[in-house]
């Protein structure tokens, strides 16, 4: 079950430049950086109340936020959902046609369970599962 939204992330060219606009300009409190070497990125985390927001940048250009870049240039990349239980929660989408671009979990950023559904499954947003 779908708990609530988790963050969203946002493709940036630039990491450094943006950590400062999101933390100087708009004032949100900034809880670090790490590089996520599986996924050839690294990422920025911010909160906004409940909700986090994570600047996400290539670490490699032929990485999956790389090529989003490329194709589409920076902007929202996806949005996380916090779940309970990860594998019950891509069962539940695959009884219900949804296409995933993960079948199994793996670890993310936070060492988190992660998956990923295909954006065509829900009008263009690429969609994350998470499980703390």
């Amino acid at each position: 079950m779908i708990k609530k939204i988790d963050h969203i992330a946002i493709a940036v060219t630039d990491l450094d430049e943006e950590i400062k606009r999101y933390r100087d300009v708009l004032g949100l409190e900034f809880h670090g950086a790490e590089v996520v070497a599986d996924q050839k990125v690294k990422v920025a985390f911010f909160s906004v109340g409940d909700v986090h927001i994570e600047l996400t940048a290539p670490t490699e250009e032929d990485s999956p936020v790389g090529k989003f870049i490329s194709k589409r240039g920076a902007g929202i990349h996806h949005i996380a959902y916090e779940v309970d239980d990860i594998g019950a929660q891509i069962k539940d989408f695959q009884a219900k046609d949804i296409k995933m671009i993960d079948s199994e979990p793996r670890i993310g950023a936070g060492n988190c369970k992660i998956v990923f559904a295909h954006p065509k499954s829900f009008s263009g947003v690429l969609v994350e599962l998470k499980q703390k």
